[in-house]
C-alpha cells in the first residue's frame, strides 16, 4: 500500500515540476529553439531555453506576462496560465518578415504591402554575399540606383532621373544632407560603412512628407547595425572579423565588430580600413579612355610621364576609416534608448575627372585632390513603444550633432599657384516621430522636425615656389547658417486586409543666412548679405490594392521640394574649364509633382512579375545658367579668365520611366531574378528642350542564383544601354575628356555589359569564405557621366570570422 502512495506521490511531482516548463518550438518545422530569451516586462526574471528548446518558469508566477523573444523569430507574449495549458510555445520565424517590413515609410515598422510606394531593401545577409567595397557600390548591387563616379573614391546615386541635392540620405533615421550639398556630383554616401548596415531602404520616388526638402527623386535610408541583449544576468559575447582583397586596384581590406549583450545594457564596436591603389580598367573597349600619360610634380618641377600601362589609372587610390560605436539601454520591453556615435575620414582623393582633361594639347592639371572626407555624427534616440496616452501610442525622439570636413586643392600643371579651398558644416537635428492606432483599420503618424546648419569655409591660395600663403575667395559665405522647422501628419486606413489607403502633408519652413563681406573682398557682388526664407507645402495620397493572391495595385501621386541651401545662394566655383559659378540671393524652392503607378503579378510564386511606371515635373527647378556680375559676363577665378554663372530658377523638366523586376524559381534550388530600368526626360534651357544631366541610360541586370544549405552560387550580367551626342545634356556634351567619340568625332556613352560569377560557401558555423570575378570579359568601360572608367576583370576574396 505505501509503494502505491509513493508512486502516486511520484506522478503528481512530476506532473507539478513539468507545468513549470515549456519548450520553445518552431511554429512551421517544430524543431526546438535554442537561446530564447525568456522574461517578464521589467526584466527582473529570467531564463533562456536550452539546446532542447526548454526552460523552467518556476521563477515566474501565474499571472505574469512572459516574452520569448529570439533574434530569428517574432516576439511573443503569453501569461504562463496559457502556455502552461500545453507546456508548448511556439515562435513564428522572421527571416521572410525582415523583407517585408519596412521602417522608412513612416519611421515606424509597416509592412510593405501596405506602402504605395515602391521601396527596395537590402538586408546584411545580402551586402555580405554581394560585398560591395563602398555604399555606393551597395546601392548600385540592388540593380535599380544608378552610380556615378568621378573617381575611385566617390559613388553618386541617380534615382529616376534624380541625383545629388534632390536625393536624400539618412542614416539611423537622421537626415545626412546638410547646406551645402550640392547640385553637381556628390560623394557624401561613401562615408557610411557598408560592413556596419544592418538594412538599407531605398524609397523611389518622392519622401518629402517624412523627410522634407531634397527629397523629390528618393530616400536613401541606411539603419546601422544594433547592439544585442543577453536578456539574461549571463553576458552575451559574439564578434566578427572579415578580410577582404580585390585584384583590379589592389583593394586591402580589413573589418571587425564586437557586440556585447547584458540583461538591459548591450554595446557594438565596428571598425573598418580599407586601402585602395590605382585602379586598372579592362582591355575591351574605347581607345578615349585609356591613361597615355600623368603629370608628376618632382624637385626639379612638374614633368609629364608616359604611363607604362595605359589601363592603370594614375592617380586614383585612396584609403579609407570607419569607426561605429553603439550603446542599448532596455529597462523595459517597450522602452529603449540608443546612443550612437560614427566617425569617417579618407586620406586624400585624386578626382580622377579633373586629372584627365587637357588644355592646348598638354594635360592641364598636376594635382587636383579632394582633401580628407571626414564625418562625424553623434545621435541619441529614445523610443517608447506602448502608451494610455490619448496623444500616442509610440514615439520616437531623435536628437543629433553631425560635423562634416571637405576640401579642395588643385594646381595647374607648371604653376606655382596651388588653390585650396576648405569647408566645415556643423549640423543640429531633432526629430519627434509619433504613431497613434485610432481603430483596427486606422493608424495615424505625425511629427516635427528642427534641423540647424552653421556653414565655415576659407580659401587659400599658395605659392609653392616660395611656400607663402595668401587668403583667398572661399567657395562659400563664412559663417553661414541654414535652418528648416516642419511639422507633417500621414493616415493609414485599411478597411480589410486587401486594400489600404495613405496619405499625408508636410508644412516646412526653411531659412537661410549668409554674409559676404569677406569674399566681396575678391568678387565685389553687388549685395553685401543674403537672407532667403521659404516655405513649403507637400503631400502624397496613394493606394494599395490586392483584388486576390495574384494582382496587387499600387497608385501614388505626390507633391515635393527643395528649398535653395548655402551651396545654391552664395557658392563660388570652378563648374566647367573657363566657367565660374558666383553667388545668387533671388531664389525661390523648386517644385516636383509626380505620379507612380505599379502593377504586381504573383503566379503562386512561380513568377512574380513586378512593373511599375512614374511621371514628375519639376517646377522653379534651381539650375546653373550664364549671368552677369556687375554687367559682366566674364571674371578673372583663379588665375583664368571665366564665363559667370549662377544657380537660377531657370528652367522646368519633364521625368518618366518604366520599371520592371522579375523572379523566377526554376528548381527548388535556382533560381532567375531580372531588374530592368527605362528612363527619359528633357528640361527647358531657353526655347527649347534639351536632355536632363542626371537621367541615366536603360540599365539592368539578370541573375542566375543556386543555393544550398552551405553553398551559394550566382551567375549574372550588368548591362547598360547607351546615350547618343544628341541624348547628352549640354553641360555633359561640355566635357568631352571624360566620353568615348562616335565616328562623327562627337562625345557619347556607349552602351556596354559584364559577366560576372559570385560564390559564398559557410565553411563551418563560424567560418564563411566568399569570391567573385567581376567583368570576366575584361570590358573597358564608363558608368554614365563617370570621370573614372570601371574596374576590369577583378578578382575579389573576403574571409569572415564569426565568435
Amino acid at each position: 500500500m505505501k509503494a502505491l502512495y509513493f508512486i502516486f506521490f511520484f506522478i503528481l511531482v512530476s506532473i507539478s515540476s513539468q507545468a513549470q516548463n515549456v519548450k520553445v518550438l518552431n511554429k512551421i518545422t517544430k524543431a526546438p529553439i535554442f537561446g530564447v530569451a525568456v522574461y517578464n516586462v521589467d526584466k527582473s526574471k529570467s531564463v533562456v531555453t536550452n539546446f532542447r528548446g526548454e526552460a523552467d518558469l518556476d521563477k515566474f508566477s501565474d499571472t505574469e506576462i512572459i516574452y520569448f523573444k529570439h533574434l530569428s523569430h517574432v516576439l511573443k507574449a503569453l501569461t504562463k496560465r496559457e502556455i502552461v495549458k500545453s507546456n508548448k510555445v511556439y515562435l513564428v520565424s522572421n527571416t521572410h518578415g525582415l523583407e517585408e517590413i519596412v521602417i522608412s515609410a513612416s519611421k515606424f515598422q509597416q509592412n510593405r504591402k501596405d506602402i504605395p510606394q515602391k521601396i527596395v531593401s537590402i538586408d546584411a545577409k545580402n551586402i555580405l554575399f554581394t560585398n560591395p567595397q563602398t555604399s555606393a557600390d551597395l546601392l548600385e548591387n540592388s540593380g535599380q540606383v544608378y552610380i556615378q563616379k568621378s573617381q575611385l573614391g566617390g559613388g553618386s546615386p541617380m534615382i529616376r532621373g534624380f541625383s545629388t541635392n534632390r536625393l536624400l540620405i539618412t542614416v539611423d533615421g537622421v537626415r545626412m544632407n546638410n547646406a551645402i550639398f550640392r547640385g553637381g556630383n556628390l560623394q557624401s554616401v561613401i562615408s557610411i560603412d557598408p560592413f556596419s548596415i544592418q538594412n538599407t531602404e531605398v524609397t523611389l520616388g518622392s519622401g518629402s512628407v517624412i523627410y522634407g526638402s531634397d527629397a523629390i527623386g528618393g530616400v536613401m535610408s541606411f539603419y546601422t547595425q544594433k547592439p544585442k541583449l543577453s536578456y539574461t544576468d549571463s553576458l552575451m559575447f559574439s564578434g566578427n572579423a572579415l578580410v577582404r582583397y580585390a585584384s583590379a586596384s589592389n583593394e586591402r581590406t580589413g573589418h571587425f565588430d564586437i557586440n556585447l549583450g547584458y540583461k538591459k545594457w548591450a554595446f557594438i564596436t565596428s571598425g573598418t580600413y580599407t586601402d585602395f591603389d590605382d585602379l586598372r580598367m579592362g582591355s575591351h573597349g574605347p581607345n578615349e579612355y585609356l591613361r597615355p600619360e600623368f603629370a608628376l610634380a618632382t624637385t626639379n618641377g612638374d614633368v609629364i610621364i608616359q604611363n607604362n600601362n595605359p589601363l592603370v589609372q594614375k592617380f586614383s587610390g585612396y584609403n579609407q576609416l570607419n569607426l561605429m560605436q553603439k550603446a542599448h539601454y532596455e529597462p523595459y520591453e517597450d522602452l529603449s534608448f540608443d546612443l550612437g556615435i560614427y566617425y569617417t575620414t579618407t586620406s586624400d582623393i585624386p578626382r580622377y575627372d579633373r586629372l584627365i582633361r587637357y588644355r592646348d594639347g598638354a594635360l592641364r592639371s598636376t594635382e587636383w585632390n579632394y582633401g580628407p572626407q571626414q564625418w562625424f555624427m553623434s545621435n541619441l534616440q529614445v523610443t517608447k513603444l506602448s502608451s494610455k496616452s490619448n496623444l500616442y501610442d509610440k514615439i520616437k525622439a531623435t536628437i543629433a550633432y553631425q560635423n562634416f570636413k571637405e576640401s579642395r586643392s588643385d594646381r595647374d600643371y607648371q604653376s606655382p599657384m596651388r588653390y585650396v579651398r576648405e569647408e566645415a558644416v556643423d549640423a543640429y537635428s531633432f526629430n519627434l516621430d509619433l504613431e497613434k492606432r485610432f481603430s483596427a483599420k486606422t493608424q495615424f503618424f505625425y511629427g516635427a522636425e528642427y534641423v540647424y546648419n552653421k556653414v565655415w569655409s576659407i580659401g587659400i591660395e599658395e605659392d609653392i615656389s616660395n611656400n607663402t600663403k595668401v587668403s583667398s575667395v572661399s567657395r562659400y559665405p563664412n559663417g553661414s547658417s541654414w535652418q528648416s522647422a516642419a511639422v507633417y501628419s500621414s493616415i493609414k486606413y485599411k478597411p480589410n486586409p486587401k486594400f489600404v489607403f495613405q496619405s499625408g502633408l508636410r508644412f516646412n519652413y526653411v531659412t537661410s543666412d549668409a554674409d559676404f563681406t569677406e569674399n566681396n573682398a575678391y568678387l565685389n557682388l553687388p549685395f553685401e548679405s543674403a537672407k532667403n526664407e521659404s516655405e513649403a507645402l507637400t503631400g502624397t495620397a496613394g493606394i494599395s490594392w490586392s483584388p486576390n493572391s495574384t494582382i496587387q495595385w499600387k497608385l501614388n501621386a505626390s507633391s515635393a521640394f527643395r528649398a535653395p541651401n548655402i551651396d545654391d545662394i552664395g557658392k563660388v566655383f570652378d563648374s566647367e574649364p573657363g566657367s565660374v559659378v558666383v553667388p545668387n540671393n533671388d531664389l525661390r524652392p523648386e517644385y516636383a509633382y509626380g505620379g507612380e503607378l505599379g502593377l504586381k503579378l504573383n503566379f503562386d510564386d512561380k513568377l512574380i512579375l513586378d512593373m511599375s511606371t512614374y511621371y514628375t515635373y519639376l517646377d522653379n527647378a534651381l539650375v546653373r545658367r550664364d549671368y552677369r556680375l556687375n554687367g559682366n559676363t566674364e571674371i578673372m577665378y583663379d588665375g583664368e579668365l571665366s564665363n559667370v554663372q549662377a544657380i537660377q530658377n531657370a528652367s522646368k523638366a519633364w521625368i518618366y520611366g518604366f520599371e520592371v523586376g522579375l523572379k523566377m524559381p526554376i528548381t527548388k534550388q535556382v533560381d532567375l531574378t531580372s531588374q530592368y530600368s527605362i528612363i527619359g526626360g528633357t528640361e527647358e534651357a531657353g526655347d527649347i528642350e534639351v536632355p536632363i544631366r542626371h537621367v541615366a541610360p536603360s540599365f539592368g541586370n539578370t541573375h542566375l542564383l543556386w543555393t544550398s544549405n552551405d553553398l551559394k552560387l550566382d551567375f549574372f550580367a550588368n548591362y547598360n544601354g547607351d546615350l547618343s551626342f544628341n541624348q547628352l545634356a549640354p553641360s555633359e556634351i561640355e566635357k568631352e575628356y571624360m566620353y568615348a567619340l562616335d565616328e562623327n568625332g562627337n562625345p557619347y556613352s556607349p552602351s556596354w555589359f559584364t559577366l560576372n560569377f559570385r560564390a559564398q560557401y559557410q565553411i563551418n558555423t563560424s567560418i564563411t569564405i566568399t569570391t567573385s570575378l567581376e567583368n570576366i570579359t575584361d570590358q573597358r568601360y564608363k558608368t554614365y557621366s563617370s570621370g573614372i572608367a570601371a574596374a576590369g576583370r577583378n578578382f575579389i576574396l573576403s574571409l569572415k570570422y564569426s565568435l
